[in-house]
């Protein structure tokens, strides 16, 4: 078994269901998206950076669906989050299934997937 599948494995309810969904979600938009395991949480990298990642943060009851890129999206989405005082990173924190917009979501990684394609680096600050 995968890393990354051994990860989602160990999640308990709803976060599993949660972040398994997430994940079908990104693999079935971007295709090209490829799924790492790194800082011992999942990755999904476009043209070869960063672009978004999964996780469960310590004393918080939601699933971080975080982009690499978020302050470029952030006002484009504004469902992106920058709860926790970071420079670069904006996050979609979802407590259940029902708070994802699918719709928005895949126009979310399109748009970010085209932001890394023409990025020079994935973390610019």
């Amino acid at each position: 078994m995968k890393p990354v599948e051994h990860y989602f494995l160990n999640q308990k309810e709803p976060y599993q269901s949660i972040m398994l969904y997430v994940r079908s979600i990104i693999l079935n938009t971007l295709p090209e998206a490829e799924e790492r395991y790194s800082y011992k949480i999942p990755f999904y990298n476009c043209h070869k950076k960063p672009m978004l990642y999964l996780n469960v943060l310590k004393g918080t009851n939601y699933v971080d669906v975080a982009f690499v890129q978020g302050i470029l999206l952030e006002k484009q989405f504004p469902i992106l989050k920058n709860d926790n005082k970071r420079k670069q990173v904006r996050s979609i924190q979802l407590k259940t299934l029902e708070d994802l917009d699918h719709d928005n979501f895949v126009q979310l990684l399109h748009e970010a997937s085209a932001l890394l394609g023409r990025s020079k680096k994935a973390w610019f600050i």
